[in-house]
């Protein structure tokens, strides 16, 4: 697990994300994220999943978080890139 601080917290639903910890991805996330279109959409759903936190939270961050975040968050999606893109996991 690697945990991002953002450096904007995010308000939603009268809670502050100030944090984002990030564990490996699942089948499940990756099947989230195939029920939205989009290369934008998908990132966004995926980092969500792996947070666990609403997606409307990983919508609510500065683009430099959402940036830093990305990275922070790479790791722990070894293979999601190959998958989306090819519609197969070998």
């Amino acid at each position: 697990m690697t945990t991002y601080t953002l450096k904007t917290p995010v308000e939603h639903n009268n809670k502050t994300y100030s944090t984002l910890t990030f564990r490996t991805a699942k089948v499940g996330d990756l099947m989230v994220v195939d029920a939205v279109k989009g290369e934008m959409t998908q990132s966004v759903a995926i980092i969500a999943a792996i947070a666990d936190v609403p997606i409307q939270v990983i919508k609510g961050m500065d683009l430099l978080d959402f940036k830093g975040a990305s990275e922070a968050a790479a790791p722990f999606l070894a293979g999601f890139e190959e998958s989306t893109a090819t519609g197969s996991t070998s």
